[in-house]
């Protein structure tokens, strides 16, 4: 008996990697390219992997638009509360600052199997967040379908590892630094 093949991952479109509300980390005058990088911050992957794509966002942010994507992996015990963490301080007009905070310290709170959200709260503490507000946003059902949404298209993107790249709408299997910045350097162009 003939099976019918598998279904391809669904295509991928604007709707899909980047909404609205996709948080756009470099907002160049003339864009050329944008690079959408799916990313947990529990993924060891994800925090190695930071240092040279901060470089490129200096590099390219001129040119590329940069954009995050949440997606929290279920066999880290803490990503999806991270993710919330992220997501209610960039309520607050600092995104940047939790993310860079959350990977510098990934090594003391990754991991770990009990919750890390009060942690995560005194790293909002710090950033100096309103908490009330940061508390009613981490726990708001609008925060936590913001990241679903963002899981629901990388699932239909076919994305199952992180951090996983895509460069206009193409996803990238990156084998070196060497690699990336030329595909950079022609997408920029």
């Amino acid at each position: 008996m003939n099976r019918p093949a598998p279904a391809a991952p669904a295509a991928a479109t604007d709707a899909q990697l980047v909404r609205e509300d996709s948080h756009r980390v470099t907002a160049p005058w003339s864009e050329k390219a944008q690079l959408v990088e799916f990313l947990d911050f529990e993924c060891e992957s994800c925090r190695a992997a930071e240092p040279l794509v901060q470089e490129l966002e200096k590099e390219y942010g001129d040119r590329i638009t940069f954009i995050h994507r949440y997606f929290p992996l279920p066999g880290h015990a803490n990503s999806g509360t991270a993710a919330l963490a992220v997501e209610a301080a960039a309520l607050q007009g600092k995104y940047e600052q939790m993310t860079a905070r959350l990977f510098e310290t990934q090594p003391h709170w990754g991991e770990r199997q009990d919750s890390q959200a009060p942690l995560f709260r005194t790293y909002a503490e710090e950033l100096g967040l309103d908490l009330a507000r940061y508390d009613t946003d981490v726990a708001a059902e609008a925060t936590k379908e913001r990241i679903r949404q963002d899981i629901a298209d990388e699932k239909a993107l076919g994305v199952t590892g992180t951090p996983t790249f895509f460069l206009n709408g193409e996803k990238l299997t990156l084998n070196s630094e060497e690699q990336f910045r030329n595909l950079l350097d022609d997408a920029a162009r």
